[in-house]
């Protein structure tokens, strides 16, 4: 049942509708992955990387909204159910149990990487099919890349 009709081909409303969802999935697993990492984290930098985990776990909260939004715009329901997150998530495994900083922001560097890796195939699969949806993911990717790199500074 369709409710909300896409102006898109089917074709290319298939191939954004699998890009939306896989961005769903991967931005839902990064806010719970960094959001355990935040409440386990220990070691010297515990405060200043406890706030920065804060930091992913808003940002990939507020474009997970945006994506989820822009799939229902075309007419594609958005599927968040955690089944779905685990059966698609493209982040490895989270430690369990406290985390010393320095592995905790090295789980955020892998987690943050896996992202922006299938992110970037999303914006190349939307190129055609809809520059809309892939302008929304362009955005979403850089401002996963800045929070990868201050990571990665944090262990250098």
């Amino acid at each position: 049942m369709y409710v909300v009709k896409s102006s898109l081909p089917d074709a290319d409303l298939k191939t954004v509708a699998a890009a939306l969802q896989g961005a769903l999935v991967d931005l839902l697993d990064l806010s719970l992955v960094a959001k355990q990492v935040h409440w386990n984290v220990v070691g010297p930098r515990f405060r200043s990387v406890h706030l920065q985990l804060d930091e992913v776990v808003d940002i990939a909260r507020l474009h997970s909204d945006t994506v989820a939004e822009r799939a229902s715009t075309l007419g594609v329901p958005p599927d968040g159910r955690a089944a779905t997150v685990t059966a698609g998530s493209g982040i490895g495994h989270t430690p369990d149990g406290w985390i010393k900083d320095t592995d905790a922001v090295r789980t955020l560097v892998d987690a943050l990487g896996a992202v922006i890796a299938r992110m970037r195939e999303r914006v190349a699969a939307t190129a055609d099919a809809d520059p809309v949806s892939q302008d929304l993911l362009i955005g979403i990717t850089a401002d996963l890349e800045k929070h990868h790199w201050m990571f990665q500074a944090e262990n250098g």
